[in-house]
């Protein structure tokens, strides 16, 4: 974890209430640091219904295939994240590790191993001592508590200089849920879920189906619409689960996604998803700028999409950024390179509401005064117009500073 907080970070952090049905405790079992809380546990005391979304990484770390697999089931009562060591390209040791974990949360907490889900973020390769977890789950299980929301988000981070936490209410046939989030994420940050953690639970009784779709949506305009350096990693989770505690205010069931009593869950859930996700990118590992790369007028939204991450994954408009420089030229390129159509005569460009480019060429009441007042900002708006088409999305990067270069250079030591 760096010195000093990113300077991007919330002035003040949500108060989060406890969610009925879902129990937290933390530990420090030494992972990679003495005396450093390393584990965190989350229990259901009576099975909750689960939805999960994976890396898209081709070398996926051993908890994740076992999430995957366990997923299927639908249920989970425990949960197991540990930082310090990422359990990934550790070969037939990383399965044993995530299987003895299972074991012992599945004994602590008095379930099946297949309602276990398991996540591991730090070092890849580093193979990991799964013994370590059978000393401290039994008493985390006693001790967990619903109130430590706040703790939980703290133990899962690595390079992150704040915890992040979100929480949003809804209501499903006017009755109240709560949904809380917490993220862990600074660095190997890009759509296809970051090395990014991330844990919301609702007391909202919904069936696994249902949740899983909302998830999946949920995640493509938020968790999958940031970029911190374009690298995606072996480890990416996010996970969603439904106690299902409010059945007890006379909540009915809801099975199918497309029900409309979950309008305004799918809003509430949405809307957190995107808060927890942006908290990640300004919390991009040296950050000192949050930029929104919005690109309109592409073939398609995803053709928006791709030039949009051609923009904001671009080192050369990320340390502009950083310079605060008002190097529009470094956009044209990176629009021209997105593989995606584009008419150079066509295109125009803002910083913020500074119009520097337009029709192909340099905007004829171009300020460069005005357009570095916009570069000076924290947060900076880049709009472009391809104008072929209805194509829009937006996509959320930070710049690239020196403090990036330091911290990657040094990870492991």
């Amino acid at each position: 974890m760096s010195g000093s907080v990113s300077p991007l970070a919330p002035k003040s952090f949500a108060d989060m209430p406890p969610v009925r049905g879902v129990r937290m405790a933390t530990a420090a079992a030494g992972i990679k640091y003495k005396n450093r809380t390393d584990v965190l546990m989350m229990v259901f005391d009576e099975p909750a219904a689960v939805a999960g979304v994976f890396t898209r990484s081709r070398c996926p770390s051993a908890p994740v295939d076992f999430c995957r697999q366990n997923l299927a089931g639908g249920i989970a009562r425990a949960v197991v994240v540990n930082s310090g060591n990422a359990n990934a390209f550790t070969g037939k040791k990383g399965k044993a590790a995530t299987e003895l974990t299972a074991q012992s949360a599945s004994e602590a907490v008095g379930c099946s191993t297949g309602e276990v889900f398991l996540a591991s973020t730090g070092v890849i390769g580093e193979p990991l001592d799964a013994t370590k977890f059978a000393g401290v789950l039994k008493d985390m299980t006693t001790d967990a508590k619903g109130d430590f929301w706040f703790e939980a988000a703290k133990a899962i981070m690595t390079t992150d200089t704040y915890p992040k936490v979100s929480t949003r209410t809804a209501e499903i046939g006017g009755v109240t849920v709560i949904i809380n989030g917490i993220a862990k994420g600074a660095g190997m940050i890009a759509p296809d879920m970051a090395t990014m953690l991330s844990f919301v639970v609702t007391d909202a009784d919904i069936a696994p189906e249902a949740l899983q779709v909302l998830l999946s949506e949920g995640t493509g305009p938020t968790f999958n619409s940031v970029t911190v350096d374009s690298d995606t990693s072996t480890s990416d989770t996010l996970m969603l689960f439904a106690t299902g505690a409010a059945r007890a205010d006379g909540q009915s069931k809801v099975t199918d996604a497309a029900d409309p009593a979950l309008s305004g869950f799918r809003a509430a859930l949405n809307e957190l998803l995107r808060d927890l996700a942006l908290q990640v990118v300004r919390d991009g590992e040296g950050a000192r700028k949050m930029v929104a790369v919005t690109v309109e007028g592409a073939e398609s939204d995803t053709a928006a999409k791709r030039i949009g991450l051609s923009i904001a994954n671009s080192p050369l408009v990320k340390t502009a950024v950083a310079g605060e420089d008002a190097n529009w030229g470094r956009v044209v390129m990176a629009v021209g390179k997105s593989g995606e159509m584009a008419d150079r005569d066509r295109l125009a460009i803002w910083f913020g509401d500074v119009r520097v480019a337009v029709e192909g060429e340099r905007d004829p009441t171009y300020s460069e005064a005005a357009a570095t007042a916009v570069m000076k900002e924290q947060d900076i708006a880049i709009r472009v117009e391809i104008g072929l088409g209805s194509g829009k999305a937006t996509v959320y990067t930070c710049d690239l500073t020196k403090e990036y270069v330091e911290i990657n250079g040094d990870y492991r030591s």
